[in-house]
């Protein structure tokens, strides 16, 4: 499935804790937990069909703007966001 990135939206459903992308009946996530001033992500879910075309790193930049934004410390026990943040310094808090 062909998707055009930039016309997808993220949605933040804070009463859940999780950060989502739908596409076709499709859910991509990012799940994560607050403690404090602590924002923990906890995993990075994209269906099968959306792999490789940037559904995931949209979610977690969505996820880290969030973190930023509010001033919130960052933990990660997804390894997708750990990966993305040692590729990206700049996002670390």
């Amino acid at each position: 499935m062909q998707i055009a990135l930039n016309d997808l939206q993220v949605i933040h459903i804070q009463e859940n804790h999780r950060f989502e992308i739908r596409v076709d009946g499709l859910v991509a996530e990012l799940t994560y937990s607050m403690r404090g001033d602590t924002i923990t992500f906890l995993h990075t879910g994209v269906p099968s069909a959306l792999e490789g075309q940037g559904v995931g790193r949209k979610l977690v930049m969505a996820g880290l703007d969030y973190a930023r934004t509010n001033g919130l410390k960052i933990k990660s026990l997804c390894s997708f966001v750990s990966d993305y943040l040692q590729r990206y310094p700049e996002y670390q808090i």
